[in-house]
C-alpha cells in the first residue's frame, strides 16, 4: 500500500545546480538551486527555478543568460553555502575560495573548479507561482577531461555530481551503474510482439 503526501516538492533525483550570473555591476554571482533540469532536446535547453527575491532573479532578466555548474561531491560545501548566502551584499567566489571564469559565448561566469558547466542563453521566461522558471538554450557544455570516459564523454561517476532531497533536506551522492539506456527493456519488447 502507497501512502500519500499530497502535494509536495517530492521527486528524486533532483539535481544540486549552481546558476553562475553577472549583475548590473559585472559582478560575478552563483546561487544553488534544486529546481533544474533539462527541458528540451531540441533546441537542447534547461529549465531553472528561482524565486523573484533572488540576486540570481534579477541577474538573467537583466543579462539574459546563465552557466549551470554541476559541483561534484568534493563542492558540496561549497554548493550548500551560495544557497545560503545573498550574493547582494556577498562576494561568494571569494568567501568559497573559488575562480569565476568568464564564458566566452554567453554573458556569464562559470566556476572554474566544478567539473561540468553548461553555458546557456535565456530563450523563454515562464512565471508558475511563487517561482520563476528560465528556459535556457544550451549554447556548450564543457567539461575536465578528467571526467570523460573512453568514449570521450562525461561519465555520470567521475563527474560524482550531488543529489538533493527536499523532503529531508540532505545532498547524496549518485548510486551505482544498473544498465544501458535503451537497451536493457530490449527483452520485454521482444517478448510483447510475439
Amino acid at each position: 500500500m502507497k501512502k500519500s503526501f499530497g502535494a509536495k516538492t517530492l521527486v528524486y533525483p533532483t539535481p544540486v545546480w549552481v546558476i553562475g550570473t553577472y549583475d548590473k555591476a559585472g559582478k560575478p554571482n552563483v546561487m544553488t538551486i534544486a529546481w533544474g533540469g533539462i527541458c528540451c532536446s531540441s533546441p537542447a535547453s534547461v529549465a531553472v527555478s528561482m524565486r523573484k527575491a533572488t540576486y540570481t532573479h534579477g541577474n538573467i532578466i537583466e543579462r539574459k543568460a546563465f552557466t549551470v555548474n554541476v559541483p561534484s561531491e568534493a563542492f558540496a560545501k561549497e554548493a550548500d553555502y551560495f544557497g545560503i548566502v545573498s550574493g547582494r551584499d556577498t562576494d561568494k567566489f571569494a568567501a568559497a575560495g573559488l575562480t569565476p571564469v568568464k564564458s566566452d559565448i554567453v554573458d556569464a561566469p562559470y566556476i572554474k573548479e566544478f567539473p561540468m558547466i553548461i553555458e546557456c542563453k535565456l530563450i523563454n521566461i515562464v512565471e508558475i507561482g511563487l517561482h520563476t522558471q528560465f528556459i535556457g538554450e544550451i549554447i556548450d557544455v564543457k567539461a575536465d577531461e578528467s571526467v570523460l570516459n573512453e568514449k570521450g564523454l562525461p561519465d555520470i561517476e567521475k563527474v560524482k555530481p550531488v543529489i538533493f532531497s527536499p523532503e529531508t533536506r540532505a545532498y547524496h551522492g549518485v548510486g551505482r551503474y544498473i544498465g544501458d539506456a535503451f537497451s536493457m527493456g530490449k527483452g520485454l519488447k521482444e517478448s510483447k510482439s510475439h
